[in-house]
């Protein structure tokens, strides 16, 4: 009969409980998904009488509550709204945000320290605090009901972020290869360009997934800038006029699968991009 030590129990003992904590984790994630998925194919009273039982193949082969909220709620015109948006900020966002952390951390100027103060004090607010005088502020400009302005107002909100996530990620890059690239005759956007964003690949992915993710969820600003214009409304004010008592349930839950299912699927692809991208920017010899 063999003996372990008590290193080898504590060992075991924490691969078991991990891979425990991993399962109970990947459940409580998962059944809620995987629940709503089942009651978008599912009548509401079918439901009641079967809670348990899955969705059969001729429900899943019809999908009629999908075909429903994207011909006769007119969610595929929300979702090449909520596209433009989410699309259009994050390419701003991370421009914007890429060119304004390297100047925080790279370059010397008068109010640097004010100026990564501000950027962390803006993070900070609440966006409550920043719908009312916006609100105010697009109206006397005529940008309401646009989403051009619902653009620039989420910008207002990513901006900061992308700012503060990409100035911590670039204080840690060493700034030797910046400064051989300038020596040798580059300028700043080249030494941007070939440098600084190639060692920043994981950091800047990051950036665009939790952009896209605020851009494309994002409901106060929303129903302020866009409610008195349907044809402009985003997926997600779309999605919340399916709440309602004439509308099957079904259609709720197949308006949360659509709206859910694209943040998944690019967490998987960002997912495997980041590892791939913490190899990126390497010097070769």
């Amino acid at each position: 009969m063999t003996t372990i030590t008590r290193e080898q129990f504590e060992i075991r003992l924490f691969f078991i409980l991990k891979w425990l904590g991993v399962a109970i984790f990947f459940l409580i994630s998962f059944f809620p998904l995987l629940w709503m998925v089942v009651l978008s194919f599912r009548p509401l009273s079918e439901v009641l009488q079967r809670p348990a039982a899955l969705p059969s193949l001729d429900q899943i082969l019809r999908a009629q509550p999908y075909i429903g909220v994207w011909v006769q709620q007119n969610l595929g015109k929300f979702i090449i709204n909520s596209l433009r948006v989410s699309l259009t900020t994050v390419v701003i966002t991370v421009t914007l945000g890429i060119l304004g952390a390297y100047a925080a951390t790279r370059l010397h100027f008068r109010g640097r320290g004010v100026f990564n103060v501000g950027i962390l004090l803006i993070y900070m607010f609440p966006a409550m605090i920043l719908a009312v005088p916006l609100f105010v502020v697009f109206t006397r400009l005529g940008l309401r009901n646009t989403l051009s302005g619902l653009i620039i107002v989420y910008l207002a909100q990513t901006l900061p972020v992308a700012l503060y996530m990409l100035r911590s990620y670039f204080q840690t890059l060493p700034p030797d290869l910046e400064e051989a690239a300038l020596i040798d005759g580059c300028n700043r956007l080249q030494v941007i360009w070939r440098i600084t964003i190639p060692l920043s690949l994981p950091a800047i992915a990051s950036v665009s997934l939790y952009v896209f993710m605020i851009a494309w969820n994002e409901f106060l600003f929303a129903i302020l800038w866009l409610l008195e214009r349907p044809e402009v409304w985003t997926l997600s004010l779309g999605v919340q006029q399916l709440d309602r008592q004439e509308i099957p349930k079904t259609w709720l839950m197949a308006g949360s699968v659509i709206i859910t299912i694209p943040i998944v699927v690019l967490f998987f692809f960002f997912e495997r991009f980041l590892t791939r991208g913490l190899t990126a920017g390497a010097v070769k010899g």
